[in-house]
């Protein structure tokens, strides 16, 4: 990496001094420069000087490394003597100078090591592809929210939390600048079956119907309901609608047993209440069947969405989901989902037929830069997935009719009567599933998204039909760069259901687990993998919780001990540079598997590790009489804390501009320094009580520690040798430790009681032995022995035959210890006396 050297045996830059022409010379001697490093060394070559002879004036400032070469000579050549000498040494010539100018060394970058890309699992490959934004830092995301009939269960908050894990960790952990949207489903046929159902049973309700009527109309509701439960296949759905049938009949034979008897009205009513109760199911759907297209009035509609969409809301909440930055309803962008389904049609992808308008799928597959079902192309002509797809009011026999396929689906329906609808210039009707989120997208995402997601469940035929509609507006192909699935989720290992009666709401979970343990159990498992909620899995979650909280206690009581402001910083030994290593080791391993398709599984056992490392090594210095480092646990401590922040495990308080007093205080910093003088204190009156063996105070420190702070929400933990650790724990944590801690000392007293119980037992029944003397102990064995000697051993056996010699040494043995015992017995009464 010299600069020009003037080896005879090299002729890599001869050519150049062969060029006479100036401009041709500065040209050859640049592109000579680029690739070698041209300003090292101390003082110009003869090759340099040759060079330099040749141009005249500088070259122009287009050729960079000629003109930096050039520049560098001529300073070179300022600070050196005017007489140079040439000294010829082997085959090199170089110059050389007493006083020359020193330049800086060659240098090169390190070579480095690979560093972990993002990647992501992708459902358009079905595998982990780099992620690529398409815009700089900037990503746009599209999930599917909720379609909001009913309360949110579990099988929700599996993709709702899991999406709120990735975007957290995009957004916050690799900085991505992320724009989220998300729809509200409040226009489907669920919604308006379910509207329809509740406004006429209400209906019903509000005329009090007699015992009677109501016995009459269930009477009439199920026989449709029965004919239903016969031809139903599913054995779910069966099993359900007998559990409601089983619950109809138990409370019709009262009623029926009532009336058949004449009973009083005050008899009768209640009995008819029940049964009303216990029928709405079917009473409201026969009641459907019968008024149900008198029902017109769209704000009849909107109520039941309005209201689920509100539990919704909180629902997340409650689960610290951060909520879109754009929230779209279907029920405001009518307008323009139908502008979007004329310009589909007017590409030539979808018809008119008796007022609704259907997607040509077979026209947009035959499109050579056209693909329907990108994402799960052998599911095509899965006519049950279809159907479920079009809802359960547009599956009638006259509407599969209109179709030119059974593969195409409903961009717009016509609205039948009891149904919603809107003016559209194909007649009055509603939007189909499908179409709302490719329109409500497409206006705030435009033409190309990085990232939807959604639900496993969601990928045919809702995703594929959104892709093609999509694509089909925007004749493109590329509308979803990424489709991120999240995995399905069982309960203790089963489909959830209602059937199975194991169907739970987010409300159901939230009461047995809190929202950041619900938020551990998902974390500790993949977000695309099937997820099982099972006590095992909760169970995991909360040791997981209780292990990372008992650390960040510790930590914090270590960061209490008082130092000067030099005291903070300590001297490392091996067993600092030990856990820092490690320490770097987890953090690069955390990077790696988050990389890795966002694997927050492993990057959670990771942390863990870390823990235990820094547990090990707490305990290791505490057990040497020594402190552990302040500034390396807290360095740990706070990095864990951020992690668990970005997983919106930790959750931060929201604030706007600068809190007010410097700083925001919170309990811990307010409360602290009066529980360290309460807790220095007890210990000192703890010292003089032991000294001066006087129990009642000890017992009343015992009393402050066990009884009297856990209701307050502090820990304290006494450590013989060593200060009182004091830790703020949250209140229902310790009464729940107080409470087993009490049970653990009830049963050790128990177990005491019955031991020493046990203990008496024995010496009773050994006294008891002990007062039989010797010449008697056989005697009552006659169903053993028939003749016994003088002294009351036995001779002979039941039967009348003697006893052998071997029989008679056991016995002997027996007879001996007997004797032994009961002079003991006899020797104790002579004391006692």
């Amino acid at each position: 990496n010299m600069r020009l050297r003037g080896e005879k045996s090299d002729y890599r830059f001869g050519f150049l001094l062969q060029i006479n022409e100036e401009a041709a010379l500065a040209v050859a001697l640049n592109d000579y420069l680029t690739s070698r490093s041209y300003l090292a060394g101390f003082s110009p070559s003869q090759a340099d000087l040759n060079a330099f002879k040749l141009l005249r004036r500088p070259p122009d400032p287009q050729h960079v490394h000629a003109l930096r070469w050039y520049r560098h000579i001529a300073a070179l050549q300022q600070d050196l003597n005017p007489d140079i000498q040439i000294s010829v040494c082997g085959k090199n010539q170089t110059v050389t100078t007493v006083k020359g100018k020193r330049v800086q060394p060659p240098w090169s970058p390190p070579a480095g090591t690979d560093v972990p890309q993002l990647r992501l699992y992708n459902s358009l490959t079905r595998a982990k592809e780099p992620f690529v934004p398409q815009k700089g830092n900037k990503v746009t995301w599209y999930s599917c929210g909720p379609t909001v009939y009913d309360a949110s269960h579990m099988g929700h908050a599996r993709s709702y939390i899991s999406f709120d894990i990735l975007r957290r960790i995009l957004r916050d952990y690799f900085k991505y600048d992320i724009f989220y949207c998300m729809n509200i489903t409040d226009i489907d046929d669920k919604i308006i079956k379910r509207a329809r159902q509740n406004y006429l049973l209400e209906q019903y309700k509000e005329k009090k119907p007699q015992a009677a009527q109501v016995l009459q109309d269930v009477l009439s509701a199920r026989g449709p309901f029965q004919e239903h439960l016969a031809s139903t296949t599913d054995p779910d759905k069966k099993q359900m609608l007998e559990r409601l049938d089983a619950a109809v009949t138990a409370a019709l034979q009262p009623l029926q047993a009532a009336v058949e008897s004449k009973a009083a009205a005050e008899v009768v009513q209640p009995l008819a209440q029940v049964l009303l109760e216990n029928s709405k199911d079917l009473l409201s759907d026969w009641l459907d069947k019968q008024f149900g297209s008198q029902v017109t009035e769209n704000s009849i509609f909107s109520i039941l969405p309005k209201y689920w969409e509100g539990e919704y809301h909180k629902d997340m909440d409650a689960l610290n989901v951060l909520p879109p930055d754009v929230l779209t309803r279907v029920s405001e962008y009518v307008p323009e989902i139908v502008e979007f389904v004329e310009k589909v049609v007017s590409n030539g992808y979808g018809y008119e037929s008796n007022g609704s308008v259907y997607f040509d799928t077979s026209k947009f597959d035959a499109c050579p830069h056209h693909s329907y079902a990108k994402l799960v192309p052998e599911a095509v002509g899965d006519q049950k997935a279809l159907q479920e797809g079009e809802g359960d009011l547009s599956i009638s026999a006259d509407r599969l009719s209109e179709k030119k396929s059974p593969n195409d689906f409903a961009l717009w329906k016509a609205s039948k009567p009891g149904e919603p609808s809107w003016d559209s210039p194909w007649g009055k009707g509603r939007p189909g599933w499908h179409i709302e989120c490719s329109a409500m997208a497409g206006s705030i995402l435009g033409e190309s998204m990085d990232i939807h997601g959604g639900g496993f469940d969601l990928r045919f035929p809702h995703h594929d039909n959104e892709l093609a509609q999509s694509e089909a507006f925007f004749e493109n192909d590329y509308w979803v760069r990424y489709f991120l699935h999240t995995g399905h989720l069982t309960i203790a290992g089963c489909k959830m259901s209602k059937s199975l009666k194991n169907f739970i709401t987010i409300k159901d979970a939230l009461a047995k687990n809190s929202a950041r343990q619900l938020r551990l159990a998902f974390l500790m498992h993949s977000w695309k993998d099937t997820l099982d909620y099972s006590p095992n899995t909760m169970e995991s979650a909360v040791q997981y919780e209780k292990f990372m909280n008992e650390f960040f206690l510790n930590v914090k009581d270590i960061l209490r001990t008082p130092t000067d402001i030099t005291g903070r910083f300590e001297k490392w030994e091996e067993a600092e540079m030990e856990l820092n290593n490690s320490f770097y080791d987890r953090k690069s391993a955390v990077h790696e598997a988050l990389c890795d398709n966002v694997d927050t599984r492993t990057a959670m056992e990771e942390m863990r590790v870390l823990v235990s490392q820094s547990n090990s090594y707490i305990a290791s210095r505490k057990n040497a009489k020594l402190r552990p480092n302040r500034m390396l646990v807290e360095s740990i401590a706070v990095y864990l804390t951020n992690m668990l922040k970005i997983f919106g495990a930790i959750e931060e308080s929201e604030s706007i501009g600068f809190p007010m007093g410097g700083q925001s205080q919170n309990l811990e910093s307010t409360v602290m320094p009066y529980l360290s003088v309460l807790s220095e204190f007890r210990e000192g009156v703890r010292r003089i009580a032991r000294e001066q063996k006087v129990t009642e105070l000890l017992q009343l420190c015992d009393a402050v520690r066990n009884d009297t702070l856990p209701e307050l929400g502090v820990r304290l933990e006494d450590h013989e040798g060593l200060p009182t650790v004091v830790k703020l724990v949250d209140k229902e944590t310790l009464l729940k430790e107080r409470e087993e801690k009490k049970q653990m000392e009830e049963e050790k007293k128990r177990k005491k009681e019955e031991a020493a119980r046990k203990k008496q037992e024995q010496e009773m029944a050994k006294l008891e032995k002990m007062k039989v003397p010797p010449c008697e102990m056989f005697r009552t064995e006659t169903d053993k022995y028939s003749k016994f000697d003088e002294m009351g051993f036995p001779t002979h056996d039941v039967e009348g035959k003697e006893l052998s010699k071997g029989q008679a040494k056991k016995l002997r043995k027996l007879y001996e210890a007997q004797e032994k015992l009961h002079n003991e017995y006899l020797q104790m009464n002579q004391n006692a006396n």
